[in-house]
């Protein structure tokens, strides 16, 4: 009786597996990237091209996607000011963009990427705000220091910092990271954050944001990013302990944690045969477009949405569970 009984139950689990593979073989895995809102982004192959550092957007062959422009703004930061380090391209200019499409005015420090930072100008203006460009290394603290003055002399207050300055470059082995290459990016990516961080905070007022930009290398590594993925490991935990210091005086502290995102840092690190399928890894198997991450910078600014967040490092990577 039990043989039967076990006979039968094999027959049942070949059966329902016999159906199972011909849907499988009938219904191939989808490869094509995962559009999940109304306007469909890149996917892979995207152009197969490298960038001379610092990377300028305005030299891309496809152009990273800013405006977002399904986004409407309702005030969501009306009569505030932010400053926004690395924003005359990539997530930073997206972040500057809806900031003042939200009724804040603008203040953008980058390096030297003057044709960039100037367009970027040009799209804050045309949202009715003001824009300062403030070129200059947030490596030297002295610098972020006098580019804090500045924006105090223009608009007499900030309210919100976004710190998203970087440098990235790949390395195939410990062994080829010297260690000007490493204090150059921990100058830049954690140096910089902290320097502005300090420079801005005598004039934070209660409800006022800092904003980090981390990354998911900062949550898992990357083998060829050993000294990016160490600062943003940093850079996650710099989130967390300044939330918890600053938090009696009611300023949150946040990071947002990108996977990877369509903007110059990339080409400017990755070869072409890489840049190619730049994101296809993903469970979304394709890149961001920085118009898909404002809006977390957005969210988390605003007093009217996140007033009871400080502390969180936000994962939007394109990958689920991440």
């Amino acid at each position: 009786m039990n043989e039967n009984k076990d006979q039968s139950a094999g027959n049942l689990q070949r059966s329902i597996q016999q159906e199972q593979d011909g849907r499988d073989a009938a219904k191939p895995e989808s490869r094509q990237p995962v559009q999940t809102g109304s306007r469909s982004q890149p996917g892979t192959p995207l152009p197969a091209q490298h960038l001379d550092k610092p990377g300028i957007e305005a030299h891309m062959q496809l152009k990273p996607r800013f405006l977002a422009p399904d986004y409407c703004g309702s005030g969501k930061l009306a009569g505030m000011v932010a400053i926004i380090t690395g924003g005359d391209s990539g997530i930073g200019r997206a972040v500057a963009v809806l900031y003042a499409r939200e009724g804040a005015d603008v203040a953008i420090i980058y390096l030297n990427e003057h044709a960039d930072a100037n367009e970027t100008k040009r799209y804050v203006e045309a949202e009715g705000q003001s824009c300062l460009l403030i070129p200059g290394d947030v490596r030297e603290q002295g610098f972020c220091q006098q580019a804090v003055s500045e924006v105090m002399a223009r608009f007499n207050h900030i309210d919100v910092l976004v710190n998203n300055a970087a440098f990235q470059e790949h390395a195939e082995s410990l062994l080829d990271l010297s260690e000007e290459r490493f204090d150059l990016t921990m100058k830049t990516n954690v140096y910089g954050y902290f320097h502005m961080a300090k420079a801005v905070l005598p004039h934070l007022q209660r409800g006022a944001s800092i904003i980090n930009t981390g990354s998911v290398t900062g949550l898992q590594g990357s083998k060829h990013l050993l000294d990016y993925s160490t600062t943003k490991g940093a850079i996650h935990a710099f989130t967390m302990a300044l939330a918890g210091n600053l938090l009696d005086k009611g300023i949150r502290v946040n990071a947002i944690a990108p996977g990877p995102v369509w903007t110059p840092l990339n080409p400017a690190d990755k070869s072409p045969a890489q840049i190619e399928k730049f994101g296809a890894d993903t469970d979304m198997r394709r890149p961001a477009q920085p118009e898909e991450l404002s809006p977390a910078y957005v969210f988390l600014a605003s007093p009217a949405c996140s007033s009871y967040i400080t502390g969180i490092v936000l994962p939007v990577t394109g990958t689920v569970g991440d």
